[in-house]
């Protein structure tokens, strides 16, 4: 079931920070404010005020411990190649008078990475930096400048991974960023506006941050330590200059032009890790699924389910031959946690799922009627695309995906046409790429395996309800 969007009281906006080809928007498309209510109260942030010694040394200072991270975090630059759309470009005359009109333009930005391994010249950053680009360059601290290799990248995660052929680079050491504790000093390094490598501190405010719209599988570091434009991918240390986070979003009620308000998001180390861990080996990363849908427990839900309090999230669908049909779970169920972690909704439960190794164990914590259940499952690797020949005949030439995890978390459900052949079925029926099917006369769904289930028994007449930009409609399928 699709989550029911934030009550707009105050425009909230999500900026990345930055250095995509949008240094005011975290994803492309994203520049409107998303809506969401404020807390009743808004807490300000502490200053932070650094210790006196750490591992029982004084340290007065942070210049000998940034004196060995700096060398690390570099400056990314990118170039991207935009199409002029001239309604005269196509004019034989025009061309001749006019034989100098540009054709294209040149969009540049500046964001930051953190170089992982010195030997093998990786170097990583986020996905929203380099997202789009036709040339991306690095420049290290020492002033030198290298093209980089695109590795591969996470749009889900944010996190991407590049690879430069330099000497005598210097890498930070990764710290194991689940030992993080609230009130923990942190320094971020980055680039920011433009201007060359800038140091700012902090603390960390909260771990395993979530539920913020318009982003990806979410499990942030958020810190008071300032982090504006051009610091997206740049390091988040601790004060033994240890890489823990890459600094990758900010967020102000006035939008990201009115400055930092000490409130910045970092992807930690150990999920960063993980992905980067699978780009280097294959150049994508493999997700993990449970095989079932859920529906976030509310008030009514909670009182028909004789819960105590409105927690958790019930069970809706379980798929045929999947982890958690061979776990036991029913229809009905109501999951409180996963491997200890509270899943206080159905989008709590999907951001687990997805940070979660394939194969990975996952002990499910169920309430089934007054029964407490532990049932445990492995992860198996979720799809990433379907055939539509495969689903039926009559969507045969489209191919099917999993929509990208930002518009999930914005509240988008469904599924991706990520392609349709020329002169296919499903061309002639309409669709196109990039549609998103948001319904359909198969049955429910909420995403691509729900999409796949919902055509056991095949429909006798199939109608898909399709968003194509910001129009909707209804299209038969013949």
């Amino acid at each position: 079931m699709r989550h029911a969007p934030l009550k707009t009281i105050a425009a909230l906006s999500i900026a990345a920070a930055f250095g995509g080809f949008a240094a005011t928007a975290i994803r492309e498309g994203l520049d409107a404010p998303a809506k969401a209510e404020p807390p009743a109260a808004t807490a300000v942030p502490a200053m932070a005020t650094l210790p006196a010694a750490v591992d029982g040394q004084m340290l007065p200072s942070l210049a000998p411990m940034l004196q060995r991270v700096t060398p690390a975090v570099v400056s990314v630059h990118t170039k991207q190649r935009v199409r002029i759309r001239n309604p005269f470009a196509d004019d034989p005359m025009f061309r001749r008078l006019f034989p100098q009109v540009p054709q294209e333009r040149i969009n540049q930005s500046l964001g930051s990475g953190v170089v992982v391994d010195a030997a093998k010249g990786l170097v990583l950053t986020n996905h929203h930096v380099i997202e789009g680009a036709d040339e991306v360059s690095v420049t290290l601290s020492d002033g030198r400048t290298f093209p980089a290799t695109f590795v591969g990248s996470d749009p889900d995660t944010d996190v991407a991974l590049m690879k430069i052929q330099a000497d005598n680079l210097v890498a930070l050491p990764v710290a194991n960023s689940d030992q993080l504790r609230v009130g923990d000093f942190v320094v971020a390094v980055g680039n920011p506006f433009g201007f060359s490598q800038t140091v700012t501190s902090g603390i960390v405010s909260a771990v395993g941050r979530s539920g913020l719209p318009g982003m990806g599988y979410q499990n942030f570091i958020q810190t008071d330590a300032s982090i504006n434009p051009g610091n997206s991918g740049g390091a988040l240390v601790n004060l033994r200059g240890e890489l823990v986070g890459i600094n990758t979003a900010t967020f102000n009620p006035q939008g990201s032009r009115a400055g930092d308000i000490g409130i910045g998001f970092a992807i930690p180390t150990n999920l960063a890790g993980n992905v980067m861990r699978q780009l280097a080996d294959t150049g994508e990363v493999r997700r993990g699924s449970l095989g079932m849908e859920t529906q976030t427990v509310d008030d009514k839900l909670a009182q028909g389910l004789g819960l105590d309090a409105a927690r958790g999230t019930v069970v809706t669908r379980v798929y045929p031959n999947s982890p958690a049909a061979a776990a036991g779970v029913q229809v009905g169920d109501v999951v409180l946690s996963a491997n200890g972690q509270r899943m206080d909704s159905r989008e709590a439960l999907h951001n687990f799922e997805g940070l979660q190794a394939v194969g990975s164990e996952v002990e499910l914590d169920v309430r089934r009627g007054a029964t407490p259940l532990k049932l445990k499952a492995p992860l198996r690797e979720q799809p990433r695309s379907y055939d539509g020949a495969v689903l039926d005949t009559r969507l045969a030439g489209a191919t099917f995906a999993e929509l990208p995890e930002r518009l999930k978390q914005s509240g988008l459900g469904g599924v991706l046409v990520s392609n349709v052949a020329r002169g296919s079925r499903a061309a002639q029926n309409g669709l196109k790429k990039d549609d998103v099917v948001l319904a359909a006369t198969s049955g429910e769904f909420s995403d691509l395996g729900g999409f796949r289930a919902s055509f056991a028994q095949a429909p006798q007449r199939l109608v898909l309800r399709v968003l194509r930009g910001n129009a909707r409609g209804d299209l038969p399928m013949q």
